[in-house]
């Protein structure tokens, strides 16, 4: 499953040192403990604009985490290079790059 942005995650973006108690991600539940950073509380439109920032962020990155997982390990790379030589190696890494291709 795919990781949903929720609002601490966003909370903790905009103001690292706030501290808040949540209830059910539900925007208009949020207790605000005493901030010592001395910056504003963020307003919920600034909190809904980094939740859905960071979600777009998230999923501009789905590529590079499929990836990772169809990368074969290095061990199986290393052996093909060994065995195989570097086109060999570059033909497999491209297969994988060309599933999961970058977005423009």
């Amino acid at each position: 499953m795919d990781m949903i942005i929720e609002l601490h995650h966003a909370i903790q973006s905009l103001r690292p040192s706030s501290a808040c108690a949540i209830r059910n991600n539900d925007i208009d539940q949020i207790d605000w403990s005493q901030d010592t950073s001395k910056e504003p509380i963020p307003t919920k439109e600034e909190i809904l604009a980094e939740v859905k920032r960071l979600q777009t962020e998230h999923d501009l990155k789905k590529y590079h985490r499929d990836r990772a997982k169809a990368y074969p390990s290095i061990q199986e790379q290393l052996d093909t290079l060994y065995h195989g030589g570097y086109d060999e190696w570059k033909a497999m890494i491209t297969a994988v790059k060309e599933q999961f291709p970058k977005p423009e």
